[in-house]
């Protein structure tokens, strides 16, 4: 049963952003989330809805009700939702934001160079297609 869906944006060919995407699924047991590759067009117009600029598209990007969330804080708040233990990592909010989104942005900047691109995005299995937002 889904409460209020939450979308997460992630980059549909980046190898590393697919294995968190199947991460959220596993851990997701109320099904909060919903999905859109920041190739997709669902997923161009949320980033121009919310004013998301070309300099953050190496970031998770998490639309919770009318709110954008990016990089780490996206990460801390997709935690907070998810199956214990992961709501724990809440209180990484407690790091400065600078040293936080620093360790994100080092990670982003070399995600292709050390978990590899794919061709074409994501290709859900029938069990999850519904959580996925279509063009």
């Amino acid at each position: 049963m889904r409460t209020q869906s939450q979308i997460i944006i992630f980059d549909g060919i980046c190898n590393l952003c697919h294995s968190a995407v199947n991460f959220v699924i596993n851990h997701d047991k109320h099904q909060r989330f919903m999905f859109a590759s920041l190739q997709s067009s669902s997923g161009r117009r949320y980033l121009s809805k919310f004013g998301v600029t070309e300099v953050a598209l190496d970031s998770v990007i998490l639309i919770k009700g009318d709110k954008c969330y990016l990089r780490s804080d996206a990460a801390i708040e997709i935690a907070k939702s998810l199956d214990t233990p992961w709501p724990l990592l809440r209180f990484s909010r407690f790091l400065p934001k600078i040293i936080r989104d620093g360790l994100y942005n080092a990670l982003a900047k070399q995600r292709y160079r050390l978990f590899g691109t794919r061709a074409i995005c994501l290709l859900p299995t029938s069990a999850v297609k519904s959580r996925f937002i279509e063009d």
